[in-house]
């Protein structure tokens, strides 16, 4: 027995010993010392490589054996290494010579543009490319830094910028976030990114660092490259050499090949795209490395004062040249107040080309964080493959995790601008700014609500709300639990208990209603009392359709205006409150949600990824209530289907659409009638109908129909005409239609009368802005229906929109 204990013990020994990696640890110098930054380091025979950091340091992990190393720098002599790993190797450097390679000029034909006949032939050479790549698998390691002047502090799943302790211009690292990930690719367009490991300093939640894996790299052999939603042409598009100058800067070599440096930069400076250097090897024509930026065209609103965008390629299987690395580095100054850097740091390696990949891979998840990312303790991070910290970034996970241990109290985070107070991650109250409202119903209004986050593993989530009006002298309550099942909390059971008052309709936020009463006695919304409950329980059972279903008890009473306080317009009164129809109505639910966005799964939760491209969404739901079956008060059954979505036009132009169809069988009381969303005076509210005003259209029946085209400042481009072609002017227009109407058993009788669309209504308008100013100046027309208020002016501001 204790021999064949012996031989296991023995047999693991050997199989950990085999599978045990090493480090190599090295720096690439040229030969006067200086460090050679994204030098490449490659490992001959084999897909394995890495690049150097800022300091020119680098790091591999193999297992024991006996490899060649190879590093090499555009400008200079490879240098090749020998070693023999059988344990951590260190200072394994490499030292490059710069080439003295003879190179012959350039030949120019008259009247034409050398770069350009260089451009043709390495666009031929990345069609080639493309037709021979059908797929690949990859692994890849990223590193993101963020930069600021203060310190980062996070919270409840969020970041926020705490009190500095420096006042110096240069920005300090703040935030360090890295990950290790698999990718797949395969034609049409199947990708997927799957992130193995992650971690960050303790300032930084976990969700935060899925916003380094994923799309965020770009590869720029493709056609169309997305920056801040606009498609830019890449440098070797198709449509490349129509869009953009190119000329010879410069010629360089790797050993004896000769590589062209060609400057590119966008014919009219008008037009979005990069500007910098693309390099091309000599008799293949492949594009081996870009260092390019943004122009100003393509830098939203100039926020950012840089984007640069390195990446280099090197040779696979088949001549096939793949990214091996992406770096990002990005500065902004927002208006002089906000100060911030990011910096992109991404290594690539192991290519599998063409590989046979399992269907059952590609899914609507484009990025899936493993749940036991987070969990990969400091051994494990041991036998990945990384990127060396640089001495400053060394520096920085010391004093950042430092900081975070300091202990913090209630007041560190106290804000009167804020909505909730945190007491820690979990548990936060309402702040000052969110303990008091106002209105005709009950007037002054002391509001506090207790809520707790994220509980039972980030699962549980509840709250409880209580309110006082001076004026109707009632408490409210409203208590809402929510608890998510299944490993991406994509299934919820929720209950909701209340005794509150309702508003008839959807429309502002209660800050602005709160505002227009106190100061201008315009208290647009309507009102009624409702207590009952709401169970619902649904999830998403299949990657495009979610599904739900619940009961709910309401009974509805009136509420009457109390009180005539204003500190403006003593002279005069608030309206009326409508009367409703007083009923209890017990009713069953049910809905879909069909929904054909890509998502990402960041470990704990699945989120939609559709911003930028064309999507469409379905949502349905239906509302059963019975005397017989459900002891209601009334008999109906009401339906709804909205049809939401946004197509791409052209360039980075975008068409969003809302479709909205009720329709009712049966008594709907009038507290239920649909309310096709109106406006107050000079304040206007997204797929709104701007010319009509709050509550004014009501039914049972409805069709409404919101189109609004955001051209953003891409038709002033096309039109060129001078300076607003360069203003950055923000158009858009809408056009909205409506039908609203009331039949059968609900059309009498009505507590309140209502007016109605029998007929389709229009109307037009359009919109202008800049893309640094969040609102928007709009104008809009009633095409018919037309009376005393048929045209319309006023702003959009985005702070104030409610749905």
């Amino acid at each position: 027995m204790k021999v064949f204990l012996l031989i296991i013990l023995f047999a693991s020994f050997l199989i950990q010993s085999n599978a045990q990696q090493y480090f190599i640890r090295g720096k690439v110098t040229d030969n006067l010392g200086e460090p050679l930054s994204f030098a490449n380091i490659r490992v001959l025979n084999s897909a394995y490589g890495t690049s150097s950091n800022k300091e020119g340091e680098y790091e591999l992990k193999l297992k024991a054996g006996s490899y060649l190393l190879t590093a090499s720098f555009i400008g200079y002599l490879s240098d090749t290494l020998s070693i023999e790993l059988k344990n951590d190797l260190f200072g394994i450097n490499f030292h490059l010579s710069e080439t003295n390679v003879v190179l012959e000029e350039i030949v120019v034909k008259p009247g034409e543009n050398p770069a350009l006949e260089i451009i043709r032939r390495a666009i031929r050479k990345k069609n080639e490319r493309d037709a021979k790549l059908i797929s690949y698998e990859f692994e890849a390691f990223t590193k993101g830094i963020i930069k600021t002047a203060e310190d980062l502090i996070a919270g409840n799943n969020s970041v926020s910028i705490g009190a500095g302790t420096e006042d110096t211009a240069e920005l300090k690292i703040t935030g360090i976030l890295e990950n290790q990930s698999h990718g797949y690719f395969e034609k049409p367009g199947n990708y997927k990114e799957v992130i193995i490991a992650r971690k960050q300093t303790a300032n930084f939640p976990s969700s935060i660092n899925v916003l380094t894996g994923g799309r965020l790299i770009k590869i720029f052999y493709e056609d169309e490259i997305n920056f801040f939603n606009k498609p830019l042409p890449g440098p070797l598009a198709n449509n490349a050499l129509a869009y953009y100058y190119f000329y010879i800067e410069n010629q360089l070599a790797i050993d004896s090949r000769r590589v062209y440096q060609i400057y590119l930069s966008p014919e009219d400076r008008s037009d979005p795209g990069f500007e910098g250097r693309i390099y091309i090897a000599d008799s293949t024509y492949d594009l081996i490395k870009v260092d390019l930026q943004l122009n100003r065209a393509a830098n939203i609103g100039g926020i950012f004062d840089t984007v640069n965008i390195f990446q280099q390629f090197l040779e696979f299987g088949d001549s096939i040249y793949m990214p091996v690395d992406y770096r990002l580095v990005v500065s902004a100054n927002y208006l002089g107040l906000i100060r911030f850097g990011l910096e992109l740091n991404t290594i690539l390696y192991d290519y599998k080309i063409n590989p046979k990949i399992d269907e059952n891979i590609f899914n609507k998840a484009i990025v899936t964080v493993l749940p036991e990312a987070d969990n990969k303790d400091s051994l494990y991070w041991q036998t990945v493959q990384t990127i060396p910290n640089t001495a400053k970034e060394t520096t920085a996970y010391k004093r950042i995790d430092s900081l975070t241990n300091i202990p913090r109290s209630f007041w560190d985070d106290f804000s009167f601008l804020a909505s909730r107070l945190n007491f820690n991650e979990n548990f936060s109250v309402s702040a000052p700014l969110a303990m008091y409202h106002f209105n005709r119903i009950e007037g002054h209004t002391v509001d506090f609500g207790l809520f707790f986050s994220d509980l039972l593993n980030k699962r549980l989530n509840s709250s409880l709300n209580l309110s006082y009006g001076f004026a109707d002298k009632r408490v409210k309550v409203n208590f809402y639990s929510k608890y998510l099942l299944g490993d991406y909390r994509t299934y919820y059971v929720s209950i909701n208990g209340y005794n509150k008052l309702k508003v008839i309709g959807e429309g502002y936020d209660e800050f602005t209603s709160t505002i227009l009463s106190l100061f201008s006695k315009y208290d647009f919304s309507d009102y009624y009392y409702s207590s009952g409950f709401k169970f619902e329980a649904g999830g998403e059972f299949f990657p495009i359709l979610a599904l739900r279903a619940g009961f709910e008890n309401n009974t509805d009473k009136d509420a009457y205006v109390n009180t005539n306080f204003s500190f403006f317009g003593k002279d005069k009164i608030f309206r009326e409150n409508p009367a409703i129809f007083k009923t209890r109505i017990n009713a069953l639910t049910a809905g879909f949600t069909l929904d054909f966005r890509d998502y990402i799964e960041d470990g704990l939760f699945r989120r939609r990824a559709g911003q930028g491209n064309s999507y469409i969404i379905f949502n349905g739901d239906v509302a059963y209530s019975s005397r017989s079956i459900l002891k209601s008060e009334l008999n109906f059954t009401n339906y709804k289907l909205r049809i939401e979505g946004t197509l791409n036009t052209f360039k980075s132009a975008q068409l969003n659409f809302n479709i909205l169809g009720i329709k009712n069988i049966g008594r709907l009381p009038y507290q239920l009638l649909y309310a096709i969303p109106g406006n107050i005076d000079l304040l206007f509210l997204i797929h709104s109908f701007r010319t009509l005003n709050i509550n004014e259209i009501k039914g049972e029946n409805i069709v409404t129909v919101n189109l609004e085209h955001d051209f953003g400042d891409e038709l002033f481009r096309l039109m060129m005409i001078p300076g607003l072609k360069d203003w950055e002017i923000q158009l858009k227009v809408f056009v909205n239609a409506a039908y609203a109407d009331i039949k059968g058993e609900t059309s009498s009788p009505l507590t309140t009368p209502v007016k109605t669309f029998p007929h389709p209504f229009y109307e037009i308008g359009f919109g202008l802005g800049h893309i640094l100013i969040p609102l928007e100046v709009e104008f809009a027309w009633k095409l018919n229906y037309r009376d005393g208020n048929n045209f319309r002016a006023g702003l959009n501001i985005f702070i104030f929109q409610s749905f």
